[in-house]
């Protein structure tokens, strides 16, 4: 069995504006890492670093420009690394509609439960990012 971690969003930006904010390192670091790197390419490799502990190192398993972006953990946190998380954008008129999960988790565990909590945050600082502008400095992110 696995758990699993879902959550849907509307933000008031294109596609393209979701899509480049949640697959460059430029914009990722803006809302969610300390400092990233990787290309939007299928199987490239990304490190999301958050701070010297948490260096991690993930994949990317699907592309489609402007449309989908998922990450593979190849190397982090035991409870992250078997699991996989992405982006699913559908386009409407004046805005996108963000599809997010995080998925195969081996445990029902705090770690499941805080990243559900953090990633709702995060894509709450993801939406005020790319709708206003703000940047939350990373150690007042959650």
């Amino acid at each position: 069995m696995s758990y699993n971690i879902y959550h849907n969003l509307i933000i008031k930006v294109s596609s393209k504006a979701v899509f480049d904010a949640v697959s460059l390192p430029e914009h990722l670091n803006n809302w969610w890492t300390l400092k990233s790197s990787g290309i939007p390419e299928l199987h490239s490799e990304y490190n999301l670093n958050f701070t010297d502990a948490y260096n991690w190192f993930c994949k990317v398993s699907e592309v489609k420009k402007n449309k989908s972006f998922y990450l593979k953990m190849t190397n982090s946190d035991k409870d992250w690394n078997p699991t996989t998380f992405g982006f699913d954008l559908e386009a409407k008129e004046s805005s996108t509609l963000v599809k997010f999960s995080h998925v195969n988790w081996k445990e029902d565990n705090h770690e499941f439960r805080n990243s559900s909590f953090c990633w709702a945050m995060l894509l709450n600082d993801l939406k005020n990012y790319l709708e206003k502008g703000t940047i939350v400095p990373f150690d007042e992110r959650n």
